[in-house]
């Protein structure tokens, strides 16, 4: 199993309803890309205070790593990818990691 976490700086102005617009639509496609079967989000609380600079997070949950390939060229997911560079403010702005869990 890999874990797509994100993990997103927003500025001050971002807008709230573009971030709903956004993750409502990354959560769509759920099933509809083979091999992506979860998505989680909300607002960094940063218990440890590690990461005071990403506000908001995302995890998506994929099968395996041909199935990431899959939803990283999939162009419903590139146009989302740019609408978020917009809202954070460039790609900069937003970190990823990839975690290959070894489950099955």
């Amino acid at each position: 199993m890999i874990l797509h976490s994100v993990y997103l700086s927003l500025p001050i102005d971002a807008d709230p309803s573009e971030l709903v617009s956004l993750t409502n639509a990354l959560a769509d496609l759920v099933g509809e890309i083979d091999g992506f079967t979860s998505f989680q989000h909300g607002p960094n609380i940063d218990v440890e205070q590690s990461s005071p600079e990403a506000q908001y997070g995302f995890i998506c949950t994929f099968n395996d790593i041909d199935a990431l390939k899959r939803y990283a060229i999939d162009p419903r997911h590139r146009a989302l990818g740019a609408r978020l560079v917009a809202l954070c403010g460039g790609v900069e702005q937003i970190k990823v990691y990839d975690i290959d869990t070894g489950d099955l």
